[in-house]
Parts: C-alpha cells; sequence; structure tokens
C-alpha cells in the first residue's frame, strides 16, 4: 500500500497534475500570509512555498508535506493573481508580444526538515488584441491565475512557444519534486522522468 502524501495546496491544478501520475493525495489548504517584499521571483516562490509547507506540517508533523507557489515574471516585476477584471487585463497586455517567465517554488516536508527548489519555464505570448484579451477575462478564468491566464484552458492558444517544462508553467513542476521525492512511494506509475513535456501515458 502507497504512502499518502499530504498537498498543502487548494489548487485543482497541483490535485490534477498529482493525480495524472497516479498519486491520490490528501489535500489540506493552509491559510499563510504571503511573503510580497521585493525579492527575485525564484527567492519569493521558494519562501512562500516554505511557509506553507511549515504551516502544514505544524498541523501533520508526522506526514509528507508538498507545497508549492507560482509566479509570473516580466522584466523583474511580478504578476501574482490578478485583484479584479481591470487588473488581468493590464496583466495580459503587459505579456502580450513578449516572453515571460513563470516561477514555481516546490517545498517539501519529511523528517522534520523543508527543502525547497524553483523551476522556471519560459513562455511567449504572441501579439493578442484587446477585444481577445476582454473576452477571455470575461470568461472568469483568469481571475484566480498567477499572470492571469491559464495555459491548460483559454490561455493555451495566446501561446506562440514554451521552453522548458509545461507542468511549471500549470503549477507543479514534476521533474523537479521527482527529484525531492520518490514519487512511486506515493503511488506515481510513470517509469520516466515526470515531465509532461517527455512522458506522454
Amino acid at each position: 500500500m502507497c504512502e499518502k502524501l499530504l498537498l498543502a495546496s487548494a489548487s485543482p491544478r497541483r490535485l490534477e497534475i498529482l493525480r495524472r501520475l497516479g498519486i491520490e493525495p490528501e489535500v489540506m489548504a493552509v491559510a499563510v500570509t504571503e511573503i510580497t517584499k521585493d525579492l527575485p521571483p525564484e527567492e519569493l516562490v521558494i519562501a512562500n512555498a516554505r511557509l506553507k509547507a511549515a504551516a502544514a506540517a505544524k498541523l501533520k508533523p508526522e506526514r509528507v508535506i508538498l507545497a508549492a507557489e507560482t509566479v509570473v515574471a516580466l522584466n523583474g516585476q511580478i504578476f501574482g493573481k490578478p485583484k479584479d477584471a481591470a487588473d488581468a487585463r493590464r496583466m495580459l497586455a503587459a505579456l502580450s508580444g513578449r516572453t515571460h517567465s513563470v516561477f514555481t517554488g516546490a517545498a517539501v516536508y519529511q523528517n522534520g526538515e523543508i527543502t525547497a527548489a524553483a523551476a522556471e519555464t519560459k513562455v511567449t505570448f504572441r501579439k493578442i488584441a484587446a477585444a481577445e484579451i476582454a473576452a477571455y477575462v470575461a470568461t472568469g478564468e483568469p481571475l484566480d491565475k498567477a499572470g492571469a491566464y491559464a495555459v491548460q484552458g483559454g490561455a493555451g492558444r495566446f501561446v506562440q512557444s514554451l521552453e522548458g517544462e509545461l507542468d511549471n508553467v500549470i503549477g507543479l513542476p514534476v521533474s523537479l519534486v521527482a527529484k525531492m521525492l520518490p514519487l512511486a512511494k506515493f503511488g506515481a506509475k510513470s517509469p520516466c522522468k515526470y515531465s509532461q513535456k517527455v512522458c506522454k501515458n
């Protein structure tokens, strides 16, 4: 019988990625005051992922815990989740026709210790017309997404090219997590490197 992984996140995207691998984690959302100060995006996502893992560990110290944090960064400016529809339109207009980075930090708690690291994927959007942006924002999909878009959803048509792991953009860098955790221990069925980019099952 596989050990049960604890996912310290309410993100349905992260849960879906784990389920695709054959892992059925216990899900526990944690409330933390996220760090928002001026840090490089890679450091910021690692710090906030650590916070989430630590908060979950206080409640379930005997468990193996996985937490994550994702941000979009353009020329050093961090785009988190938009405040409202107008903010979402602003973010998408800024990303239009440009290459940005998506950083996801992953933190693993086990045996009283937290390890954390981050992955980066570069995403290039084609030029997006204002009407397209408005129509996409009107669907409501961008409002709870870092950078105001879901690459696996309606924003997939905006992507011109992608360099790195798609799962990282969706919210969980599986290849990175696989280096931090023996995923087979939790039921992962894939014999390959786990990345959606290289794993077709």
